[in-house]
């Protein structure tokens, strides 16, 4: 049996204009171009171009008016077309009309900004290695060999497959039978070519080709091909001492040798496929200058256009709105379709003001809370920064100000930093005083660094000295914090 009740519930639904704002908030800047350009070709009813008479319509004629007007101009007896009825810009709009200066492809003006964006070119890390094919004396048959040897080197230029999947590479793909013997022929040959060290197949054997291709070789340069090809365990675990007993050589030539192999490049592949590829870079979203101990703050927006509604979009709104005449099916779809383009515009223009407002907001307050930082750039003056500070100074949700937090940098005047990382839990010192976790890894950092590289601290004695400073912190914390600072164990900082 069927029964009926009366249920009274309290939801909270985000509206799509919330939504919007929520997801322009968390982009950085150079996305927010993007979003910006995709956003201008997708809606005809968005302009970048700024008219301050345009502003002025728009302040005039709302376009939540024209929804109470619209059953005004449709006459009954006449058949309404759907929304889904296709219809084209040549209804409403006659082509004979349209300015001879609007079908013009270059109507820029001499002192217009340009927003053109610059290209790089050249050749691809592969290309780069097959042009050098041509200069040995190879077969057809060796050809394919190398090419597909230099096929399957990573980007670091090292070749991580074996020599019998390439056999089967080649029988396979290229329909060519070869034995072990050519392959290892022709990948010497390779490894001939430059730079120095290519197509190696491991570490050892990429920093033994550069050695073995010097041509000004000392004995520094002998001894330390010798290490390399007889002692490279030790010396990859900087066991010097064994280094030392085992060669029977001194010190300082030991030394000279370490230097000739610090001279190499771990990853030849780097060297060329550097120029090639699109390298990231940082744009900042904010800049904070200080003049004279007095912080100003500034939203980086330099490359982000300013939006307004589209001068001939609002013309043919007021055209269909002012005309009291009875409109036809397809005038009042043309109605519906530009005024909606100009809904999503407008409530686009809002979200991009009410984003720039937001992080402005965000960041005034973490600069204010952060002031001592941001005047001197001593790390040590860092104070304990979570979320919920921020949110309970600017008036916001936790959510928005991680947002704003995510991905975003700021710039100042000794260097660009994430501004995530501003924030950071508290630990009591010996004082009974709160100091943000990242003063700690400051000192750490500093500690090492002043370490004497002959003989490294231990996290044990790290954490004594920290001690000593007034910082209670446990053994396995230092090892967290060295980890994250990407430092390693005392045994792999030893030098000589």
């Amino acid at each position: 049996m069927l029964n009926q009740k009366l249920q009274q519930r309290l939801t909270q639904k985000l509206s799509p204009q919330q939504v919007l704002v929520m997801r322009l908030l968390q982009e950085p800047i150079l996305s927010l171009e993007q979003r910006i350009k995709q956003e201008i070709e997708e809606n005809p009813a968005l302009d970048e171009e700024v008219n301050e008479e345009e502003e002025i319509e728009q302040e005039e004629m709302p376009l939540e008016s024209i929804d109470a007007d619209e059953d005004e101009f449709h006459d009954e007896n006449e058949p309404v077309e759907s929304a889904e009825d296709e219809f084209s810009f040549e209804d409403y709009v006659d082509e004979e009309d349209i300015p001879e200066y609007r079908l013009v492809a270059d109507n820029k003006s001499p002192d217009e900004e340009s927003r053109e964006i610059p290209i790089i070119s050249g050749i691809s890390f592969q290309d780069f290695l097959i042009a050098q094919i041509g200069l040995h004396k190879f077969t057809d048959k060796q050809y394919i060999i190398a090419s597909t040897i230099i096929g399957n080197l990573d980007e670091s230029g090292y070749l991580r497959r074996e020599i019998p999947a390439l056999a089967d590479d080649l029988a396979f793909n290229q329909n060519l039978e070869s034995s072990p013997e050519e392959i290892l022929e022709v990948l010497e040959a390779v490894q001939t070519f430059d730079p120095p060290g290519i197509a190696a197949r491991n570490l050892q054997e990429c920093l033994l080709i550069q050695l073995r291709m010097k041509t000004d070789r000392t004995y520094a340069t002998e001894l330390a091909e010798i290490i390399l090809k007889f002692y490279f365990d030790e010396f990859s675990k900087k066991h010097y001492d064994k280094i030392l007993q085992k060669g029977n050589i001194s010190e300082e030539e030991l030394k000279e040798a370490i230097e000739e192999i610090q001279t190499l490049n771990p990853k030849p592949g780097a060297a060329i496929s550097e120029g090639t590829r699109d390298n990231p870079y940082i744009v900042p979203d904010f800049l904070v200058t200080n003049t004279g101990g007095i912080l100003e703050l500034t939203l980086n927006s330099r490359n982000t256009p300013e939006l307004n509604l589209n001068r001939d979009y609002l013309d043919m709104l007021r055209e269909y709105s002012g005309n009291k005449r009875k409109i036809s099916g397809s005038e009042k779809a043309a109605l519906s379709f530009v005024k909606q383009k100009l809904d999503a515009a407008r409530g686009f223009i809002d979200a991009i003001r009410q984003r720039q407002q937001t992080l402005f907001t965000t960041m005034e307050a973490i600069m204010e809370y952060q002031r001592e930082y941001f005047v001197t750039g001593d790390e040590t003056r860092l104070r304990p920064m979570i979320l919920k500070d921020i949110a309970g100074i600017v008036g916001m949700d936790i959510s928005t100000i991680s947002r704003v937090a995510n991905s975003k940098y700021v710039q100042t005047s000794f260097g660009t930093f994430l501004l995530k990382s501003f924030f950071s839990e508290s630990m009591l010192n010996s004082d009974g005083e709160e100091v943000s976790t990242r003063e700690i890894k400051k000192i750490l950092t500093d500690t090492i660094e002043a370490e004497d590289k002959a003989n490294p601290r231990t996290d044990d004695e790290l954490m004594d000295i920290l001690k000593d400073k007034g910082y209670n912190i446990a053994r396995r914390t230092i090892a967290k914090y060295r980890k994250l600072l990407n430092v390693p164990v005392a045994r792999l900082r030893k030098e000589l």
